[in-house]
C-alpha cells in the first residue's frame, strides 16, 4: 500500500510541471491585482525578496532551504486539515520538489485518501500499530520501515506533522508524527542514510479555512469538501475580505549531530504526584531538586519496535522541534485582536482606544523577537481584523461618533481564547512570573489591595524561585514546550530576567546586602550552572554555595498595574479551569472511564460558563488537560476493569479538606 506511493515518480512530475506553472500564474495576476507590502509577501530566498500569492493566502519563509546533501524532513505544526495540501503546494512552487506527506488517516474520506496516494500521500497501515509479537504487525512495519528507507535514499523531502490534527481531543503532540519520525531516526541509526536534515515548520491563519462554527469539532475531510475549501479561497482571493496564512521555517538542524549531544543532556526525573502532591496537602515545603516526567502521547506499534533510549530521544526530539516551530510562528492580528478583547476589555473599549492598545500589544510581541503576520495603515488593519472577528464581535455606535467595540458573551468567547492561545508562546515566560508573584503575594496582601500596598512587599529570590517551580509543575508540558536540554531553573533564571526588563520587578537594596549591581565573587548556586564574574577555568576547586538572597518589590510605574493582570489573565483559561475540576470532585460521579469523566467535567464548566460568564474555560481540551494532570497529581488513579481502565478518586483525596487545599493551591495563582 505505502510502495506503490513511492513508485509513482512519473506521474508526479507531469503534476510538478502543471503546479508550478500554476504557481507562477497566480504569483503574476496576485501582484497586478492586489499588491501587497513586501513585509507581507516577502520570500526571503538567498536575499532575494520574491512576491508569492496564492488563493488569498500570503506567504512567508524567514530562510533559504538548506543545499542538495541529507535528505529534508519538514517537521510542522497542524493548524488546518488543509496544511497537507497547501505547505507540498507552495514549498513545490519554490523549487523544492514533490514533497511527500505523511497523512493521517482520520484526516480524509477513503475516496480523498485513495486519491492521495496515487499523489505521492504516505498513510500508515492499521497492521502497523498490531502488537509486537503479531505477524501482521512485524509484516507491516517492514514494509512502512522499507518504504521510508526507499524515499530517504533518493532524497525526497518528506512533512510530518508534529501536532494532533485541529478538533482531535487529547494530547498535543501527535502519536503518528513520533511514529513516522521514529521510522526515520531508525534510518540514520542503521547507516541507510548517513544523515537526515530536520527541519521545524509552521502554519499561521488569521481564520483556519476549513474551522467548522464548533471550534472543536472534527470532520474528515473528503473530496467534495477539499475541493471546496479550494474554491472558496479562490473567491476569498478576490473579494475584500481577505485571509491570510503564514508558512515560516526555522533553522535547519543535523538529526545526526542532535542524536550525539543530545543523551547528554538527560537527567533524573520524577512524577507529578512525588514531587508536587506533599506541597499540596501542606507536607512539606521544599520543592524537590529534579524535573518533570510527563509523557501524555500514546506510544504506537512502530515507536514500540524501537529500542527504550531510541523512544526517548523521539519523544523528547518531537518537543523540542515544536518548540522551535512555535518560536518561529507568526502572531496574526486575530490573536492580537482576540487577547485584548478577551483579557482587557470583555466589556468592551472604545475604537480609539483599541487602536493604540493595539499598536501597543504589536510592539511588545515584536520586541519579545516573534513575527507578525501582518502590516499596513493601522486603522484600516484594526477594521479587517474586526471585520474577520464580526460573528464574536458587536460594534456600537456612540454620539461622540466613536464606535464601541464589544465581545459577544457566550460561545463566542470560546473562540476568542482559542485565538487568544495563539499568542500566548510570545509571553508565557512573564506569564508564569506574574502568576507566580500573585501566589506569593496571595498569603500576604488581600488580593484586591491596591497596588501600592502590594508594592510594600519584599520579594526574595528564593521564595520567587521556589513559587516559579511550583506552577511549572503545576502547568501541563503541552503548554510549556521546555526543551529537553533546559532546567526548570534555569527557566526559572529566565523568568525572572524577562520580569525584570519588562520592568514589573525592581532589585531592593537590603540593609548589609551586597549590591545588585556588584559584578565582584559571588557565591552563587551549582544548580544555575554559574561561574563567578570573570571565572573562565573549569576549576572544581572552587566553593560554589547558595547565593546570598536577592530582593525585589513590584514596580510602581503607572503603568504595571494593568500589565501586570493582564500577564496573569493569559493563563487565567487553564488555571480556573483547574481549580473549577478541584471543585468538581465532591460532585463527580467515580468511578468511571476517563472519557466518561471528562465528558462529565466539560459539561460542568459549561455550566458554570452560563452561571458566572468564563466561557473561555468550557472548553474540552482544557477539561482533558485537568483530568490528566490531576491523573498526574495522584488526584485521580486508574484501574483495570473488564470494561477497560477507569478513574478512581484517590483515597488521600477522598476527604473534603483535602480537595479544598487542592483548590486554594491553585487559585493562588489565579488574579480575577
Amino acid at each position: 500500500m505505502v510502495l506503490t506511493t513511492i513508485t509513482s515518480v512519473h506521474y508526479l512530475k507531469i503534476v510538478d510541471r502543471a503546479l508550478l506553472l500554476l504557481g507562477n500564474v497566480l504569483s503574476r495576476r496576485a501582484a497586478q491585482q492586489n499588491p501587497l507590502p513586501r513585509a507581507f509577501l516577502g520570500l526571503e530566498v538567498q536575499g532575494s525578496p520574491t512576491p508569492f500569492c496564492s488563493m488569498g493566502v500570503g506567504w512567508h519563509f524567514l530562510m533559504p532551504l538548506p543545499e542538495q546533501g541529507s535528505p529534508i524532513v519538514l517537521l510542522s505544526t497542524h493548524k488546518s486539515l488543509l496544511d497537507g495540501i497547501l505547505l507540498p503546494f507552495v514549498l513545490l512552487s519554490q523549487g523544492l520538489g514533490v514533497l511527500r506527506v505523511a497523512w493521517d488517516p482520520r484526516a480524509c474520506s477513503p475516496t480523498l485518501r485513495a486519491l492521495l496516494r496515487k499523489l505521492g500521500g504516505l498513510f500508515l497501515p492499521p497492521e502497523a500499530n498490531f502488537s509486537l509479537d503479531s505477524s501482521e504487525g512485524v509484516l507491516a512495519r517492514a514494509v512502512v520501515r522499507a518504504a521510508l528507507e526507499q524515499l530517504l535514499v533518493s532524497r525526497q523531502p518528506l512533512l510530518i506533522f508534529l501536532e494532533e490534527m485541529p478538533g482531535i481531543q487529547g494530547p498535543r503532540l501527535s502519536a503518528l508524527g513520533q511514529a513516522w519520525l521514529g521510522l526515520v531516526v531508525q534510518a540514520v541509526q542503521g547507516g541507510i542514510v548517513p544523515d537526515v536534515m530536520l527541519v521545524p515548520a509552521a502554519v499561521t491563519y488569521d481564520l483556519v479555512p476549513d474551522a467548522s462554527r464548533e471550534v472543536h469539532a472534527f470532520v474528515p475531510l473528503g473530496l467534495w469538501t477539499g475541493a471546496l475549501a479550494v474554491l472558496r479561497s479562490l473567491r476569498v482571493w478576490g473579494s475584500r475580505r481577505r485571509i491570510c496564512a503564514r508558512v515560516h521555517l526555522a533553522q535547519p538542524f543535523s538529526l545526526k549531530e542532535y542524536t550525539i549531544n543530545a543523551r547528554s543532556c538527560w537527567g533524573s526525573r520524577q512524577t507529578l504526584e512525588q514531587l508536587l502532591q506533599p506541597i499540596v496537602l501542606g507536607q512539606c515545603t521544599v520543592v524537590p531538586d529534579t524535573e518533570k516526567e510527563q509523557e501524555w502521547t500514546p506510544v504506537t506499534g512502530p515507536l514500540l519496535a524501537l529500542k527504550a533510549e531510541d523512544q526517548l530521544l523521539v519523544r523528547r526530539l518531537s518537543r523540542h522541534v515544536l518548540n522551535a516551530s512555535v518560536m518561529s510562528s507568526a502572531v496574526m492580528s486575530t490573536a492580537i485582536m482576540a487577547t485584548l478583547l478577551l483579557f482587557k476589555h470583555q466589556k468592551g473599549v472604545f475604537l480609539s482606544q483599541l487602536l493604540g492598545e493595539f499598536s501597543w500589544l504589536t510592539e511588545e510581541t515584536l520586541l519579545r523577537g516573534f513575527d507578525v503576520g501582518f502590516s499596513g495603515q493601522l486603522r484600516c488593519l484594526v477594521q479587517h481584523t474586526l471585520s474577520l472577528l464580526r460573528a464574536h464581535v458587536a460594534l456600537l455606535r456612540v454620539h461622540q461618533g466613536d464606535l464601541v467595540v464589544v465581545p459577544r458573551h457566550g460561545p463566542g468567547l470560546t473562540q476568542l481564547a482559542h485565538l487568544s492561545a495563539e499568542l500566548l508562546p510570545a509571553f508565557l515566560s512573564e506569564a508564569v512570573g506574574a502568576c507566580a508573584v500573585r501566589g506569593l503575594l496571595a498569603g500576604r496582601v488581600p488580593p484586591e489591595g491596591p497596588w501600592e500596598l502590594q508594592g510594600i512587599e519584599l520579594l526574595s529570590q528564593n521564595e520567587l524561585y521556589r513559587q516559579i517551580l511550583l506552577l511549572l509543575h503545576l502547568l501541563p508540558q503541552d503548554l510549556l514546550l521546555l526543551q529537553p536540554c533546559q532546567s526548570s531553573y534555569c527557566y526559572c533564571q529566565e523568568v525572572l530576567d524577562r520580569l525584570i526588563q519588562c520592568g514589573l520587578l525592581v532589585a531592593e537594596e537590603t540593609p548589609g546586602s551586597r549590591p545588585a549591581c556588584d559584578t565582584g565573587r559571588q557565591r552563587l548556586s551549582a544548580k544555575l550552572l554559574w561561574k563567578p564574574s570573570g571565572d573562565f577555568t573549569d576549576s572544581d576547586s572552587d566553593d560554589f554555595e547558595e547565593a546570598e538572597g536577592r530582593y525585589f518589590r513590584l514596580s510602581q510605574q503607572s503603568r504595571c498595574p494593568d500589565f501586570f493582570l493582564f500577564l496573569c489573565r493569559l493563563l487565567s483559561p487553564l488555571l480556573k479551569a483547574f481549580a473549577k475540576a478541584a471543585a468538581f470532585l465532591h460532585e463527580g460521579q467515580l468511578p468511571d472511564t476517563e472519557s466518561g469523566y471528562v465528558e462529565q467535567l466539560f459539561q460542568f464548566l459549561q455550566t458554570t460558563a452560563q452561571e458566572e460568564g468564563s466561557f473561555e474555560c468550557a472548553d474540552p481540551n482544557l477539561a482533558i488537560s485537568a483530568v490528566w494532570t490531576f491523573r498526574d497529581l495522584g488526584v485521580l488513579q486508574q484501574k483495570p476493569s473488564p470494561a477497560g481502565p477507569v478513574l478512581h478518586l484517590s483515597p488521600t483525596f477522598a476527604t473534603r479538606e483535602n480537595q479544598e487545599k487542592l483548590e486554594q493551591f491553585i487559585c493562588q495563582f489565579i488574579c480575577n
